[in-house]
């Protein structure tokens, strides 16, 4: 094998820090047999740019680090590797370019780094201090070349270190009805250069997805958010505001020239003239740029007229949902028949999948009955498809849907809801315009444009759909229809469809009563349970989805799960991490698609989903099932229901700066619980095509300070760090995943007590072990020193299973001896509470098995309460 070496801070990407000295760190991997040889390493570094060619690079040795130096290594190496610590001390000005060399001896040859394993230099940037809202620099200091004939202006941001702009883009009034006028501005370029920028573009009609790039911005498709990263560490972010007069006019989205400025391209569908608006922030990271335009982007939105026309009955509905419900809906493991069973549905098979589930003893709390259970007119293709009836498709489901849900719930209590899929303008093709619903409302015939950057989809030509004077009738009918026959959801798909209307006539007249009379029956009829689908595009995201005032829903974050392309695993997880960068400041609740958890990339996809702080719900094939793995992502409450541990705080992308193209772990982080006290999360993911190993510094996590002490847990390999602060060595973790490969390191913070006899102790709860986000288990735990001079542990989770306790000095410690444990105030089988097998530090105590064998039951309360108590000192 060749050697490998991995640093931080890292190669081939932008390292911001606050202070000016700097420890390198590098680990060299080498077959055990070369280990003892006498490797040298050399850093080569810059005080100039990576573009500076006057630059003088000057050459650094690395000295070996002692063992007691030495990062922390979750991922062991194989038996046949060896990994070598090395340091180097440097002081940072203001910026650094830097690559390494090394050497198996004094007698070999130097090798570098970008030669053996293709990683071009890493970059330094010390932050030169935080921006203030008295600083001079206006919007064209920061916009170079800003375009004169545009209009801008300075708001107040509601982001803390950033500042904000708006700048109006006029367009000309729509022609006549059925043409759109279209206007290409250039803006200019940002800072007048950047290291890096990041993109999300419109990937098709419906979805959005990441793009980045270095020093020149090349956009392939139309943007919605931009974001450029200055040579001194600082982020400008643009948000183009969909809208002229109101959410159904047209929209701002992003372009590049060909001198690499960035240009508007505005559409207007009004009749009238008016003006798009582009939001600017600027500030010292990146998240609170993006806030700062989508915060003040949801204020444009409450304060310009363009709140629905049913917003009072909207509140009125939401007021009236019970938090529980939407507890029920989003924390249950779900099921949907898509992957599963595919097309040409039938009541016997979505019966058969439900028992297979259960026969497995996989206890599903939501179905969703996905597309093909409708009564359709089968013309052509799917996308030429209209929808006859409310009623299921007779032959397939001979007792309509009412039969299909009575069946399922009379079987299988433990399924709460049973939800249906169906396209917000009935089927891919609207209505069928022979059918019983064209006799029974309004229709119109309007006309769909194809979309050029999905050729294999024909979306062209005519269909029938529900006229505005109906929509409000027709979606009130087929809502209640749904809920007599015993369904308590609704995934609305295809929504994206009423921006591919030819008429921007009709586009202005439908698109908001769409909208709007599909949100108020799914909360009159189904309080709030509906899965938006295909709607990540901007009239539906800053009409529907960005304002506050009802209840999160939920929302496809990327474009589908596809188990037969092996490429699209990696991707996929990318798209999603990268989109909640946006999505996670909607109303809504990103949901990451459906999965399966038998074949390529399954624990892959559950590990994200796991830190998605979305939904989880599984398509997998009848009898094919990975039990380890759906035992991984849920845990059995008290009362027998299954549930899933969604972290409190979204997951999404820790570097939107790096391409995925880069050979660099994908970083998915994610918190649980209260600030201070809750647990930091970060997801990793190889999404290239060959393995890596790279060094993580525990100030990386989100809500790590750098007064407290911690302990960091793999869940892959059930490690758990020594106690570590962010300024000692072993706070920098040595991670190593295969192509494919995935983790979650969770991290704890300590209590800590001084003892005479042991000197200092640290203890904490880090949850069910054994579970992928089990620390999101936990409700609550404390610690406290007793008048007697035991220490008590006190942990609450929501479900059963192996709850872990964390005390540096459990090897010293005599469980028979010295611990005592209960569970609902009585003491637990002795058996139950051992040391755990992979870490020593650990102990387990296994609720799972001691509530069965202790006969207890879940009684008002739906949570278990576990008690330690042990001596502390000798």
């Amino acid at each position: 094998m060749s050697p490998f070496i991995a640093t931080y801070p890292p190669l081939e990407q932008i390292t911001q820090l606050k202070e000016a000295s700097v420890t390198f760190h590098a680990v060299l991997e080498v077959p055990k047999s070369a280990a003892p040889d006498s490797w040298e390493l050399a850093l080569w570094h810059s005080t100039g740019s990576n573009d500076d060619r006057k630059a003088s690079w000057v050459e650094t040795p690395f000295a070996p680090s002692g063992q007691s130096n030495f990062p922390s290594t979750l991922h062991d190496p194989s038996d046949q590797v060896a990994h070598l610590h090395f340091t180097v001390d440097l002081t940072v000005q203001s910026s650094l370019s830097f690559t390494i060399k090394f050497r198996q001896g004094p007698d070999s040859d130097w090798r570098w780094v970008r030669n053996e394993q293709g990683l071009g230099d890493g970059y330094i940037l010390v932050d030169d201090g935080a921006i203030q809202s008295s600083d001079s620099k206006d919007l064209p200091d920061l916009i170079h070349g800003l375009n004169p004939t545009l209009k801008w202006s300075s708001h107040m941001s509601q982001c803390p270190g950033t500042r904000l702009w708006t700048i109006d883009v006029p367009v000309d009034r729509a022609k006549d009805d059925d043409n759109s006028t279209f206007s290409d501005v250039a803006l200019g370029t940002p800072w007048g250069g950047f290291l890096r920028w990041f993109a999300l573009v419109r990937d098709w009609s419906p979805w959005l997805a990441p793009r980045q790039g270095k020093s020149t911005v090349e956009l392939d498709k139309d943007a919605l958010l931009c974001s450029f990263l200055s040579p001194q560490g600082k982020h400008l972010v643009f948000l183009g505001f969909a809208g002229i007069n109101k959410a159904a006019d047209g929209m701002i989205l992003f372009r590049s020239d060909e001198s690499g400025r960035l240009t508007v391209h505005a559409r207007n569908d009004s009749a009238e003239a008016g003006s798009g608006t582009v939001l600017v922030a600027v500030g010292d990271s990146f998240e609170s740029a993006n806030a700062a335009v989508m915060y003040h982007a949801r204020g444009l939105v409450s304060t310009t007229g363009r709140a629905s026309e049913y917003s009072a009955e909207l509140h009125t509905l939401s007021d009236k949902v019970e938090a529980n419900w939407y507890e029920n809906w989003y924390d249950g493991l779900g099921y949907c028949t898509w992957n599963a069973l595919g097309q040409r549905l039938t009541a016997e098979k979505v019966i058969g999948a439900v028992d297979a589930l259960a026969d497995n003893n996989i206890h599903i709390s939501n179905l969703i009955i996905d597309d093909n259970w409708q009564d359709i007119d089968y013309r052509g293709d799917q996308w030429q498809q209209g929808w006859n009836e409310f009623e299921a498709e007779p032959k397939a489901f001979p007792n309509g849907l009412k039969g299909l849900v009575s069946e399922i719930r009379s079987k299988h209590k433990n399924i709460e809801q049973v939800a249906v899929w169906h396209a917000l303008l009935g089927y891919w093709a609207g209505i069928a315009p022979d059918g019983n619903l064209a006799k029974r409302y309004k229709t119109i015939e309007v006309v769909r444009g194809e979309d050029s950057s999905r050729k294999n989809i024909p979306l062209g030509g005519k269909i029938t759909v529900i006229a505005k004077e109906d929509v409000h009738q027709f979606y009130d009918d087929f809502y209640r229809f749904l809920s007599e026959s015993g369904i308590a959801g609704v995934k609305t798909d295809g929504q994206f469809m009423v921006d591919t209307w030819v008429s921007p006539k009709v586009r202005r007249e439908l698109i908001q009563p769409y909208l709007d009379n599909w949100l108020l029956a799914s909360l009159r009829h189904f309080s709030g349970r509906a899965i938006s689908c295909m709607s990540l595009s901007p009239q539906i995201i800053f009409h529907t989805q960005l304002p506050r005032g009802r209840p999160a829903m939920l929302c496809r974050n990327s474009d589908d799960f596809f188990p037969e392309v092996p490429s699209s695993h990696p991707w996929h997880v990318w798209a999603n991490a990268h989109n909640s960068l946006f999505t996670q400041h909607l109303n809504t609740l990103p949901d990451w698609d459906m999965f399966q958890t038998a074949g390529a990339y399954a624990g892959f996809h559950a590990a994200a989903r796991c830190v998605s702080g979305g939904p989880i719900y599984i398509t997998d094939v009848p009898g094919k099932y990975d039990m380890d793995l759906i035992k991984q992502m849920t845990g059995v409450t008290p009362r027998g229901r299954t549930v899933i541990f969604r972290p409190s705080v979204l997951g999404r992308s820790l570097d939107q700066y790096v391409s995925y193209d880069d050979l660099s772990l994908l970083k998915i982080s994610a918190y649980n619980g209260r600030a201070v006290t809750g647990t930091p999360i970060m997801g990793l993911f190889n999404v290239s095509g060959r393995p890596l190993t790279e060094l993580i510094p525990l100030s990386r996590f989100a809500g790590v300070l750098s007064s407290m002490w911690y302990v960091v847990r793999s869940h892959q390999s059930g490690k758990v760090t020594v106690p570590v602060q962010t300024t000692s060595s072993a706070s920098l973790l040595t991670v190593s995943l295969d192509t494919g490969g995935y983790d979650i390191l969770s991290v704890f913070p300590l209590s800590l007590y001084e003892t005479e006899s042991r000197g200092r102790v640290y203890v904490t709860s880090i949850g069910l072990v054994g579970k992928m986000t089990g620390c999101a288990a936990m409700l609550n735990h404390s610690t406290k020193l007793l008048e007697n001079g035991r220490l008590f542990i006190s942990t609450r989770v929501k479900a059963l299973g192996v709850l872990g306790i964390y005390i540096s000095h459990l090897p010293e410690l005599s469980i028979q001896e010295e611990f005592m444990a209960t569970i609902q105030g009585q003491p637990l089988p002795p058996h139950t509470v051992t040391v755990n097998k992979t870490d020593d530090h650990v102990l387990d105590i296994d609720i799972e098995t001691a509530w069965k064998e202790m006969g207890l039951e879940a009684g008002w309360s739906n949570e278990v309460e576990v008690k330690v108590y042990f001596t502390l000192e000798k």
